[in-house]
């Protein structure tokens, strides 16, 4: 059974270019949101395995989202796919509860090995260590 993934994505190009090439490799997407509030009603509705999540989007800004998620569905570890990779710092991502932060100037083959990444070591560990690069 594939894994379910959660796209929360402002930007229809991007988002589209994410399901595109998360289900080309056998990933399941389980839906899509534009906007922090969305992002969470979706979450806790849909129950996904993964969040990718933009910083920046309307409505809820990331640290508002990522926190409402981490309280809220803490067992769905979540990634950051963003432009703004600089103004999320290791530490804050860690207590946002954030497992991955990817530059999408790194792509989108680097958002999937980070994604399998941590979809394998919450499928192996209970406590799946980040994946949040320096």
């Amino acid at each position: 059974m594939p894994k379910r993934i959660l796209i929360v994505e402002d930007e229809i190009v991007v988002r589209r270019a994410i399901r595109a090439f998360l289900e080309l490799h056998h990933f399941e997407i389980c839906g899509e949101a534009v906007n922090g509030v969305e992002a969470l009603e979706k979450a806790i509705a849909l129950r996904p395995d993964l969040i990718t999540l933009d910083l920046s989007m309307p409505l809820m800004n990331y640290i508002e989202a990522a926190s409402q998620l981490k309280n809220k569905v803490p067992d769905i570890p979540v990634v950051i796919y963003t432009m703004l990779e600089d103004v999320l710092g290791k530490s804050l991502a860690n207590t946002l509860g954030v497992k991955g932060i990817v530059a999408k100037a790194d792509g989108l083959t680097k958002l999937l090995a980070n994604i399998e990444a941590i979809l394998e070591d919450t499928s192996t560990q209970a406590d799946a260590r980040p994946h949040i690069e320096d």
